[in-house]
This record gives structure tokens, C-alpha cells and sequence, in this order.
């Protein structure tokens, strides 16, 4: 392997630690690429180049999201997700094995080198500007918001009585603060079933803050609040949600890297379309996919998929904690409702919840994602590679509450970090970069969003039947 004065010499016996004080070996990128292999991953962070091949099993985003970046620059994406930059430094230290040559550019690929300096630049600019600090104002009128409606809803059954229409209004507006206590017995049971779908939709929200650390300044704190709001309050694993998700951030929109994309033979998304055309492949027809889509998408995404990957991702990798987490809602929601309903009533209340919940889920995650590029990796930088895979939907009240500020999806992808209150305050800065760069901003009405989905299924479908035609 190259050493100091020789960085034209190929791969060669994997080599340790460097040695403090001692001259870091040189490296070339045609030397580093040869290492993105399974047990044999390097990458380069601030032009200094890492051996991850052991650690990256005990990486805490998981093994996976780590090696997506092997034998690239992962400068970004570390900065990205690390909010304290100094601390993860020190685990990096012992993964040292060299640098990059001095006449060796701090990318591999034809990258534009000014716009990665310009976003870096825009990077420090928020940080300057304190964007990546969470407000408690923010939170404190969040908490304030759900105590009242909880006394709103209370006077509504006070004042009115618990008939149909009052119980309504009153289901409605707690399910937007958190589910209904089984302290509630007056409510009609058939009003119950609006309450807790959209509590959990909430849920999400709020998980998915902690999950990107985005609300207290210690990790920890984050981590073990989002293990009780994703175990007590919905029934999943934290870490299967990290697991996953990291990787949806890491790589958007890349075949075997993204899981959310990755969803062949059942849909056909992007450059799959070709490939299963030309291929002759056709395990369903999906030029029809945009149809069969409202029949096995929304409805059934977290009911049956997300059920069986969440249990089956606890029990292979050992998640004791977050079972015992997930036992607890199961055992929560069964006793507060089986009074009422009995058990296959509460079992149909459960079904329907979590079919009314996954609608929210597939509309509200995706309109962001499926009609942009969808493909095999480009080996982009971070700004572009976000930018190619993201869309952001017109900000308003309702559609930053009921999306969870995921309508700022550009924004949210380029810092993962950053509390979501703080997105309208860094747009401006990220529509001036893609601007000075030629980089397509995009911001669609919310409804036009939603069909764009169904619009971007039926234009891979048809692009699949004319490759199965023609090839």
C-alpha cells in the first residue's frame, strides 16, 4: 500500500492505525476506489483517509449507512449528521491510515468544486446564525397548543353533552394533541376510530425530530426520548426507524441504498422501469402500478410491511429494549379498548389505525421524493445529490403542521440536524445558492404534489411496457 512518497503503488496488505507523530502514508484516489468491497471499505473525511473495514459494525447509524459512502468523500455527510464534530473526531483517530495526495483533489469525479465550497459556506452561515439550535420557545408553545385542546375538548363534552356531533368535534381535536385516554367512556365508539390515526401521524413527527437529534443538544437525551415515543406511543423500534431511515438520508433516491426506493419487483420507480423492460421482466403489470398503488400502497405500508420488518429487525438484532418498548403500546392500546370493543373489536380498531395512519405516511413522505430522479449511484456531492432527489411543497400553517415541516424536504435533507422551525430561515440562503449555480429549486402546491405521485407511477409504468415491447 502507498506510503509517504509513493502514491502511485497500489492496494496492498490492509495497513493499521497510523502512528501518532509519525508521517501520515499518501494516498491516490485510484488507489482508495479499490477499496469498496464487503469487509474492505475506506473513505476520506477532510482529505484524511479512513480504514472502516472492522468499526463500521459498531458504526451507531449502522453499518450500512457508513459504507454507502466507501471510497468517496464523506465530508459532507459527516458533518451532516454529527452535531458535535469534535467528539466523533476522536473516534475516528484510531481509523486513521493516511491522506490524500497534496496534487489529489478533495473529491473523486468531475464534482464542481465551487459549488461544494459554496455549501459549505452556506453551512457555517447557519450555523453562525444559530439555525442549529433548537428554540425552546418553539416546543414550550407546542406543549401549550396540546394542553389546550385537551381542555378544549373537555368543555365540548361539558357543555354540549356527548352526542355525535360534539363527540366528533371533540375526537377530532384531541387526535391532533395525542390519543384519547380510555378516561373518555362517553364518547360514541364509533368516533374513537378518528382519534388515534392522526395522533399517530404526529407521532411520526415528533419521532423522527429525536430521531435526527434536531431537538436536545445531547444525543443521548434524543435517543431515549425517541425510543418512548416510538415504542410507548406507536409500537416500532427506534432503531430499526435509524436503521432505515439514515440511509434514506444518506443516499435519496439510490437503488440499494435507499430502502424507500428500493421496492422492486412490487413497484418500478426511475431507471428500474428500463432495466425490467429490457430484461423482459413482468411480475405484475405494471403499467397498471399507479392503480394497483391505492390498493397495496398507502393502505398497507405500515399495517403489513413496516409491522413485519419492525418485529423482525427487533428479534435478529437482539433490540430487547425497544420489544419491551413496543410490548407496552401493544399492551396500552388493548387494554383501553378491549372494554369497549371486546377483542376482534379491538383488533378491527387496530387494523383501521394503522391503515388511516399509513395513508398519511406513503402521501406525506413521498410526494417529496417518487416524481423526482430515481436511479443507480452517481457519485454527486451532497448538495446535488439532495437537490436531485428533493422537492419542497408550498409553506402554509396547515401544511407545515400537517406534514411536520417535511414540506421543507430540501431543507431538512441538506441538514438533517436542523430544528424544523428553523427551515423558513435557511430557504432563502439555499434558493440564492441554487440560483448562483443553476440548480433547479423546486416548490410545488401541496395537491399538485400528491398527484405528481401517481403521475411519476404511471410514467415508469409506461416506460417499462415500451422497453417490454420494443427491446
Amino acid at each position: 500500500m502507498g506510503g509517504v512518497g509513493e502514491p502511485g503503488r497500489g492496494p496492498g496488505p490492509r495497513e493499521g492505525p497510523a502512528q501518532l507523530g509519525a508521517p501520515l502514508p499518501i494516498y491516490r484516489w485510484e488507489q482508495i476506489r479499490a477499496h469498496d468491497l464487503p469487509g474492505d471499505k475506506w473513505l476520506v473525511i477532510e482529505r484524511r483517509v479512513y480504514d472502516i473495514s472492522r468499526w463500521a459494525q459498531r458504526h451507531p447509524g449502522g453499518s450500512r449507512l457508513i459504507g454507502h459512502h466507501g471510497a468517496e468523500d464523506a465530508t459532507d455527510a459527516f458533518r451532516a449528521f454529527h452535531q458535535d464534530l469534535n467528539f466523533v473526531r476522536k473516534f475516528l483517530q484510531p481509523l486513521l491510515i493516511g491522506e490524500l495526495a497534496p496534487e489529489e483533489p478533495s473529491q473523486d469525479g468531475p464534482q464542481n468544486v465551487q459549488l461544494i465550497e459554496d455549501f459549505r459556506a452556506l453551512r457555517r452561515a447557519a450555523e453562525d446564525m444559530k439555525l442549529f439550535e433548537a428554540d425552546p420557545t418553539f416546543f414550550a408553545l407546542l406543549l401549550g397548543h396540546i394542553l389546550a385542546m385537551e381542555v378544549l375538548a373537555w368543555l365540548i363534552i361539558y357543555l354540549l353533552g356527548p352526542g355525535w356531533v360534539p363527540s366528533t368535534l371533540a375526537a377530532l381535536i384531541l387526535a391532533i394533541s395525542q390519543p384519547v385516554p380510555s378516561s373518555v367512556p362517553a364518547m360514541p365508539p364509533s368516533c374513537a376510530l378518528l382519534t388515534p390515526p392522526l395522533a399517530q401521524a404526529q407521532c411520526w413527527c415528533l419521532q423522527h425530530d429525536l430521531g435526527h437529534a434536531s431537538i436536545f443538544r445531547k444525543s443521548r437525551w434524543n435517543h431515549v426520548a425517541q425510543q418512548f415515543v416510538m415504542g410507548q406511543l406507536k409500537g416500532f423500534s427506534a432503531h430499526w426507524w435509524n436503521f432505515r431511515h439514515f440511509q434514506h438520508h444518506a443516499k435519496p433516491n439510490i437503488f440499494h441504498k435507499d430502502p424507500d426506493v428500493t421496492v422492486a419487483p412490487v413497484f418500478l420507480l426511475g431507471e428500474s422501469s428500463v432495466e425490467y423492460g429490457k430484461k423482459k421482466r413482468r411480475y405484475l403489470p405494471y403499467n397498471h402500478q399507479h392503480l394497483y398503488f391505492f390498493l397495496i400502497g398507502p393502505p398497507l405500508l405500515t399495517l403489513v410491511n413496516f409491522e413485519v420488518e419492525n418485529l423482525a429487525y427487533m428479534l435478529v438484532c437482539l433490540q430487547w429494549t425497544d420489544l419491551l418498548w413496543a410490548a407496552s403500546f401493544y399492551s396500552r392500546f388493548f387494554l383501553s379498548y378491549v372494554p369497549f370493543y371486546g377483542v376482534p373489536g379491538a383488533l378491527l380498531l387496530f387494523v383501521a389505525v394503522r391503515v388511516l395512519e399509513s395513508h398519511w405516511f406513503v402521501w406525506i413522505t413521498q410526494m417529496n421524493h417518487i416524481p423526482k430522479e430515481i436511479g443507480h449511484e452517481k457519485h454527486r456531492d451532497w448538495a446535488s445529490s439532495q437537490l436531485a432527489a428533493t422537492c419542497n411543497v408550498e409553506p402554509s400553517f396547515f401544511n407545515d403542521w400537517f406534514s411536520g415541516h417535511l414540506n421543507f424536504q430540501i431543507e431538512h435533507h441538506l441538514f438533517p440536524t436542523m430544528p424544523r422551525h428553523n427551515y423558513r430561515r435557511v430557504a432563502p440562503l439555499v434558493k440564492a445558492l441554487c440560483a448562483k449555480h443553476g440548480l433547479h429549486y423546486e416548490v410545488k402546491p401541496f395537491l399538485t404534489a400528491l398527484v405528481d405521485i401517481i403521475g411519476s407511477l404511471k410514467k415508469s409504468g409506461d416506460v417499462w411496457l415500451d422497453a417490454y415491447l420494443h427491446q
